[in-house]
This record gives C-alpha cells, sequence and structure tokens, in this order.
C-alpha cells in the first residue's frame, strides 16, 4: 500500500496540481499564496517543489502533502483523496491494507443517505402516498427533469416506515440515530424524523448526500415549515450550501454566485435558467460557505427574502463578505415575497432584475431611508447610525469616499461628519479587537523559536548549505536551540558535514533522519520563504539574538535550582553573564 501511495505522489507535481486550485507566485525556490483554508491579507500558504510539500504558517500552522491539500480542500478522507488522486494519474490501487475507519464510517453513513433518499423517492413515484406531493410540486411548477435532476422525494405520513427500511438493509438503529434519521422520544423509543413531507436530499460539491431538508405540504402548519437534519458527522450546516453539486461549474462560468434562503428559491430559478444559484443553510451567510464560494467566483449577488428577516439575513452576511473582499450586490422584488414566487409569476422580469443587482452599500442606505424617513435630525441621526457601521468596513478607498458623499448629500451634513463618524466606530472596533486579542489565551510564537527556525531553514535552502552552515555554527552549538527537535536536527546536519565534508546532498541527508525529525524538517524548509517580520535584518545579528536567548536560558535554569549554589556553579553564572554581556555589546554594535 505504501508503495501505492508514494508512486501516485510520484506522478503529481504538487506545485501544478495546488496551482490549479489557488493562484501560486514563485518566492525563491518555492512558491506563496494567500492560505486558501482561512481568511487573510499576506500569503502564508507556502508549496515546496522540491520537497512535494505545503504548508501554512498562518492560523492553520499545518501542512502535508499533495493527499493532505486534497483531504483539506474538499473535506475528504485519506482513502477518498488517494482514490481521486489514483484515478486521476491513472494508478490502480490493488490493496488498501490499513484500516481507515474515518473513511469507514463516512461511506457508510453516506451508503444510509443514499437509501433513504431511494426509499423517498420510491415513495413519491410509485406508492399512493405519493400522489399528493407530485402534484404540490406539479402546482409549483417543478417539473419531472428537475425533480429527478436533485433527487426530490417524499416521506410517508408514518412514525417508522423508513426506519424499518434501514433495519431490513441491515443498518444498526445506532447509526441511523446518528445520520439524523431518526428521533429519540422521551420513553426511549425511535422514530422517523421526517414525516408527511417533500424530501430534498443535500449533497457535497463531490455529490454525496450528507443531508435532508423536508418541507410540509400544507399552508397551515403546526411546528416548522421545514425541518432539517440535525448536525451530524457528515453534514455541518454552516459549511453547507443546497445545490452547490449541481452548480459549481456554472457559478466559475459567470463569476457570479446568486445566493437565496430556501430549497425551493434556488430550484425554481435554475429550473427557469438561472444555473448560478445556491441556497444558504440557515438563517445567515457563514465565513465557511463564502470562502468555500471564493474558490469559484469574487462576485455574489444576495437574493433573499423581501421580508425583515430577509433584509437582516443580508446584513449580517455583508461583513463576512467584506473581509474576503467580494464584491457585493442585492436584490429583492417587489413580484413576489421570495425568489421562488417572483420567478414563477414573472420569469422573463426576474432575469431582468437578477442582472441588475444593486450594490450592497446602496441596498442598506435605502433600507434605513424607508425606515427613517422623517425629515427631522433624529431621523437623519437614526439614518446616519445604522448606515455608518457599513461604510467603516469597506476596505477600498474609492468605494469609501464614494459612499461618504453619498450619505452626506442624503442627510445634508458635511463629508467631515461621515468621516468622524466613521472613525469613531473604526476605533470602538479596535479596542474589542485589542480587548479581544489580550482574552485570547493563544500565545504567539516567541522571536527566540521564530529566529532558530528561520536561521535552520536557511541552511537548507542555501545554493551552498555548508557555507551558511559554518557562518552560524561558528557562533551557535546544537544546546543553543531551545526545541528539543531543533537540537536534534542540528546534531543531524553537523554529523552528515562530519561525514560528508565535500557537499551537501539534500536526498541523502534526509535518509539519516528518523521518522519523527522528517515532519520537522518539511516545515523548516518552507519556513524561510514565508514573509517574516525579521526577513531584512543582518543575519550575524540573528545569531548573536539566539545565543543571548540561550545564554539567559542557561542562567536562568541555573537560578531556579533550589540548592545552594555551589562555588562550580557560581563560576558557571559568572562565566555565562560574562558571555551574555560580550554578545549584547556585540548586538549593539551589528
Amino acid at each position: 500500500m505504501d508503495n501505492q501511495v508514494e508512486e501516485v505522489k510520484r506522478k503529481i507535481d504538487i506545485v501544478e496540481y495546488i496551482g490549479s486550485f489557488i493562484t501560486l507566485k514563485k518566492s525563491g525556490r518555492n512558491f506563496k499564496a494567500l492560505c486558501p483554508f482561512h481568511q487573510e491579507k499576506t500569503p502564508s500558504f507556502y508549496v515546496s517543489p522540491d520537497r512535494q510539500f505545503w504548508y501554512c504558517f498562518g492560523a492553520c500552522q499545518e501542512g502535508g502533502d499533495v493527499i493532505k491539500f486534497l483531504m483539506k480542500w474538499e473535506n475528504v478522507t485519506f482513502v477518498e483523496a488517494l482514490k481521486e488522486l489514483a484515478d486521476k494519474v491513472g494508478v490502480r490501487l490493488t490493496r488498501l491494507s490499513f484500516e481507515d475507519k474515518t473513511w469507514q464510517k463516512k461511506e457508510r453513513l453516506i451508503g444510509l443517505n443514499t437509501l433513504a433518499a431511494e426509499f423517498f423517492d420510491f415513495i413519491l413515484h410509485k406508492s399512493r402516498y405519493g400522489r399528493k406531493a407530485l402534484e404540490y410540486l406539479s402546482s409549483r411548477t417543478i417539473n419531472p427533469k428537475t425533480i429527478k435532476k436533485f433527487q426530490l422525494g417524499y416521506a410517508p405520513d408514518s412514525w417508522d416506515s423508513l426506519y424499518k427500511f434501514l433495519l431490513k438493509k441491515k443498518y444498526e438503529v445506532g447509526e441511523i440515530f446518528e445520520d439524523g434519521l431518526l428521533v429519540k422520544s422521551d420513553r426511549g423509543s425511535y422514530y422517523d424524523r421526517f414525516r408527511g413531507r417533500i424530501i430534498f436530499p443535500i449533497k457535497d460539491p463531490r455529490g454525496n448526500i450528507i443531508a435532508f431538508s423536508g418541507r410540509s405540504l400544507e399552508k397551515e402548519v403546526e411546528g416548522a415549515k421545514y425541518i432539517n437534519t440535525p448536525e451530524t458527522p457528515l453534514y455541518h450546516k454552516r459549511e453547507t450550501l443546497y445545490g452547490i453539486d449541481v452548480v459549481k461549474d456554472s457559478i466559475r462560468k459567470e463569476g457570479n454566485a446568486i445566493l437565496v434562503e430556501g430549497e425551493f428559491d434556488m430550484i425554481t430559478p435554475y429550473e427557469h435558467g438561472v444555473e448560478n444559484i445556491v441556497a444558504i443553510k440557515g438563517s445567515a451567510v457563514t465565513p465557511e460557505q463564502l470562502m468555500f464560494l471564493k474558490r469559484y467566483t469574487n462576485r455574489i449577488t444576495l437574493a433573499l427574502d423581501a421580508d425583515t428577516a430577509g433584509q437582516e439575513a443580508v446584513k449580517r452576511g455583508i461583513s463576512q463578505a467584506e473581509n474576503l473582499e467580494f464584491e457585493i450586490g442585492v436584490v429583492s422584488f417587489d413580484f413576489g415575497k421570495d425568489p421562488d414566487e417572483a420567478v414563477r409569476n414573472d420569469p422573463v422580469r426576474f432575469k431582468k432584475v437578477i442582472k441588475s443587482p444593486v450594490p450592497i452599500y446602496d441596498f442598506i442606505i435605502d433600507i434605513s431611508k424607508k425606515k427613517n424617513s422623517g425629515n427631522d435630525a433624529f431621523s437623519k441621526k437614526k439614518i446616519g447610525d445604522e448606515v455608518v457601521p457599513y461604510l467603516a468596513s469597506i476596505k477600498n478607498p474609492i468605494v469609501s469616499s464614494y459612499y461618504v458623499k453619498k450619505l452626506s448629500n442624503l442627510l445634508d451634513v458635511s463629508e467631515s461628519s461621515i468621516e468622524s463618524l466613521i472613525r469613531r466606530v473604526t476605533r470602538k472596533k479596535n479596542q474589542r479587537q485589542i480587548f479581544a486579542k489580550e482574552k485570547k489565551s493563544e500565545v504567539k510564537e516567541e522571536r527566540e523559536l521564530m529566529i532558530q527556525r528561520y536561521l535552520l531553514s536557511l541552511v537548507f535552502q542555501h545554493d551552498k548549505p555548508y557555507d551558511m552552515c559554518n557562518a552560524i555554527f561558528k557562533v551557535l552549538s546544537s544546546s543553543d536551540f531551545s526545541t528539543p527537535s531543533h537540537s536534534h536536527l542540528t546534531e543531524a546536519l553537523l554529523e552528515y558535514q562530519r561525514k560528508h565534508p565535500a557537499a551537501f546532498a539534500l536526498q541523502s541527508f534526509l535518509k539519516t533522519l528518523s521518522p519523527q525529525l522528517l515532519p520537522v524538517f518539511d516545515e523548516l524548509y518552507l519556513f524561510a520563504s514565508a514573509d517574516l517580520d525579521f526577513k531584512n535584518q543582518e543575519m550575524k545579528k540573528l545569531i548573536k539574538e539566539v545565543k543571548k536567548f540561550s545564554l539567559k536560558r542557561k542562567i536562568s535554569e541555573l537560578l531556579s535550582e533550589k540548592e545552594d549554589l555551589s562555588d562550580k556553579k557560581n563560576e558557571q553564572l559568572k562565566e555565562l553573564n560574562q558571555k551574555l554581556n560580550q554578545v549584547e555589546k556585540t548586538i549593539t554594535t551589528l
């Protein structure tokens, strides 16, 4: 199995592969990019063609090979990623000798959902219970082709029909419950979650069914009109977009993603030819959903419900989208309460409105103006209080200036008054962020460790590693490195130089490292490429700084010992202090 994994990795160039997903730029002998897995302004994601390895030095603080990248990109297991890459390069996996329990569980739950979808499909199309549901779908102009494409089904108004069906298919009650298809009563018995409802299978981008949404057929219904699968090992609402498996290519082609709230709001426009459209799961656009859409487009159009809740959902999505530098537009309809009704009422007009979205900040100003329609000072104050926080989040100075002028004209006040309010909002926001940072238990890496990693990385990336090695280890020794793995790596490097004084060969050196040190090396190898504060500082000064940290650490260790200091230890302290003073003097003259 290991040989097959290595064969797959050998046949894929990691720079070319990752570069097909994100934009990589040359950085020395490596490549860098904005990390696709978290939000950032400065590149912290680096790829090494030499080591066929990537690492994020930002919020992720993790890396790996091409398989690990696909696992993280698609949120799949090792086996799923390996199979996909093997298919891509024509490697036939003849044996999967190891046990991937995560993959096995995921595969079983997907199989369970697939069976459930087949059950709901059968009830809709081939049983008398589904007639009413088919008539309902027909009344909403959903045609058979669309029903088939989205695998719509029907859950009979029965307490345990799906439950009994899945038990016959050799699934255990525990896993059916864990998958969200059953509800547990107060008495400890189980019953079907979905009963008497149109069923919408929810899929991941790869087309796997991960959850379900069920809509009541009745206009007046006790409880919720829609019920959804709860959070499960497969389904995470914040990460999910309904219909993404069908429309992701259309979103990329159009360069725009239209976001709606409900399944019918997505399906009905799609049926009328609007194919770059997805439905959010939940009442607001989430950072996870936006991060996923960022892979396909830099533009989003919010086409949420026309009611107050829809407007609030739009507002909640703005700051997240602005942080990711999306171009945001909003469409609203006065010929339907939601996109589903609007497109059924007037498909031509719907398409026309969709193609001409209102810029998001114009939308915010308009709804505030309608709500506070008075011409008195207090109505204008309310508009300012509601709109300015959104204007304060605008990153582009030209866009910001445009809306400052627009709001000042609307309120009949000076632009400086609006700018003053923006500064006040920004100041409060910054104070909150500073407070939040202080409250964080996460401590940033100390400068000492950062410099140590940087110096070691410089050695391995240098055209003449031994020249760099001699410069660094003329002053430092392995004991000056505070992290044991870095100390061991230093010892291995010095030992290799002793045995191979003529030249340093990377692949040969790697064979001398233990399996525990190899991932440490891979991270260090890319580290010098990262955008670091001290990158342009003189190397001699950095080396001396590491020595200073090391001497201080050794002095502290001696002083912390409980027993009285012996004459020998006093001599050691004296010697260390002298060395420290000498190093500090040297640093000041550099």
